[in-house]
């Protein structure tokens, strides 16, 4: 495990009891150089601003914009920096650079 990453579980309170639930896996997140994998049910591609500051947030991804993987909280899954250069952006399987890194993303069948 990558130091500072914890996994993270969803739970819930049924009858007064704290009940892990299986965490819902929409896309598959692939960092290329050390294969480290990411899970989400859903995926959001954020804009920013020209001071750095978040501008928008959109479905589809472009180059400049970041990935980030739900929940969209303080507690999220993962987050990319900006995004360089787009390989392959099929429906099902987009294939990114970032400033530091390459990913491929992969939407699952469930």
């Amino acid at each position: 495990m990558i130091p500072g990453n914890q996994p993270k579980f969803e739970a819930s309170i049924v009858d007064g009891q704290l009940v892990l639930d299986e965490p819902l896996k929409k896309w598959k997140l692939v960092r290329e150089r050390d294969n480290l994998t990411k899970f989400s049910a859903d995926i959001i591609w954020i804009e920013w601003s020209d001071l750095g500051f978040f501008k928008e947030k959109h479905d589809e991804v472009e180059v400049g914009r970041s990935l980030m993987m739900s929940p969209f909280n303080q507690f999220f899954t993962w987050q990319t920096t900006e995004v360089t250069e787009i390989v392959v952006n099929d429906k099902e399987y987009i294939k990114f650079r970032t400033k530091n890194s390459n990913y491929e993303l992969f939407l699952l069948k469930n």
